[in-house]
């Protein structure tokens, strides 16, 4: 029998038929708006569709500059995920995306130039983010856009960019490796819902089973909304009694922790983050334990990282308990000073005094934020 020849263009242009113009979805009408590229993968079709008679921040994203056939879903899933990191912060951000994980996050200290907020974020991992999505939470300038193309970026996604870097970013003389980088203007990411009690009725997820089931399901969200809702970490046990975190964490380190949570809010669990002076140094993710996890994360700062930042005095975050202290332990051990993390664990109170008698500040957060994705 003779082998019939795959062709891509053939099995795409049959099967994006099946994406209709308009559809509904649990009693909510959506438009499309593009055929896709392709899906996760080159053989798999799809289509993007966003909420009809909406303004969608993503949705109704401005195509700035185009690469070679457009978007795909990875792309979107990527500008998706880091201007959900994005939202949370009114100074400077960015985070680099990549295969639905940041590789790095940075908020801007003081009067730091963008710039210089995307080299901090970059450089928490710059292996990783060689082919990432980039996206920011403030306008894009000449000086950024040249030191996104000095290194190969899929996608860069903001709320504006400069004419001058718009230049920057077609200039193909320059900048061959990049030629096909896509630049995308979002919509008001201010407007997507950030916090416990904010309206989710227009951004619950679906997640499709393997037999077509759906799960619908309320985004991730946090009540944390600042550092005065960061309390340190309380429990009891019988042989314990109760037991109360008792070392303080600096001013700063409290800024770290809140950003650590948030960007964990989109890191694939189980995840953890490390975090010093508003840059992430590391993220352990998709381990199936919570101290490999740990382990992961240090082993990327010490391998992988390629910033100023000491570990010492840093911070880190946990999406989920710590069911025992050992996690706690390897993190101390690196340097880290200060943990947030969810209550849960029967062995609460054990961690906390572990944590206490080598000097880690211990911070319970009102919820878990796995993400499953």
């Amino acid at each position: 029998m003779t082998a019939k020849t795959f062709s891509r263009k053939d099995y795409l242009t049959k099967n994006l038929g099946d994406y209709p113009d308009e559809t509904d979805v649990l009693g909510r009408t959506y438009t499309k708006v593009d055929d896709l590229r392709y899906g996760t993968n080159p053989h798999q079709t799809a289509a993007l569709y966003k909420p009809a008679n909406t303004r969608a921040p993503l949705g109704d994203m401005a195509v700035l500059k185009t690469g070679k056939s457009g978007l795909s879903q990875t792309n979107l899933e990527d500008i998706s995920y880091t201007l959900n990191i994005c939202k949370y912060f009114d100074q400077p951000c960015c985070a680099c995306m990549k295969h639905v994980n940041p590789s790095g996050v940075a908020v801007a200290m003081k009067n730091e130039a963008v710039k210089d907020v995307y080299i901090r974020a970059r450089d928490c991992d710059p292996r990783a983010a060689f082919g990432s999505v980039v996206g920011f939470n403030i306008e894009v300038d000449e000086a950024t856009a040249a030191e996104i193309m000095s290194t190969f970026v899929e996608c860069v996604v903001a709320p504006s960019v400069t004419d001058d870097a718009l230049r920057v970013f077609n200039d193909y003389e320059n900048f061959k490796r990049n030629r096909h980088i896509r630049v995308l203007r979002c919509g008001d990411i201010s407007a997507l819902p950030r916090f416990v009690g904010d309206d989710v009725t227009a951004y619950r997820t679906v997640k499709v089973l393997a037999d077509g089931s759906l799960v619908v399901a309320d985004p991730i969200l946090t009540a944390l909304r600042s550092v005065a809702d960061l309390k340190p970490a309380t429990a009891s046990s019988k042989a314990l009694g109760n037991v109360r975190s008792e070392i303080q964490a600096t001013p700063a380190q409290l800024e770290d922790l809140l950003t650590g949570w948030y960007i964990n809010i989109n890191v694939r669990s189980n995840g953890v983050v490390l975090v010093k002076n508003g840059v992430s140094l590391a993220v352990g993710t998709g381990e199936q334990d919570r101290v490999g996890a740990v382990e992961q994360a240090v082993w990327k700062y010490r391998n992988k990282y390629t910033g100023t930042e000491t570990i010492d005095g840093a911070v880190m975050a946990s999406d989920g308990f710590f069911p025992f202290y050992d996690a706690v332990d390897i993190a101390a051990k690196a340097g880290v000073t200060a943990i947030i993390s969810p209550a849960g664990s029967l062995k609460d109170a054990d961690v906390i005094q572990h944590a206490n008698s080598i000097g880690v500040a211990l911070i319970h957060a009102p919820e878990r934020i796995f993400s499953h994705h």
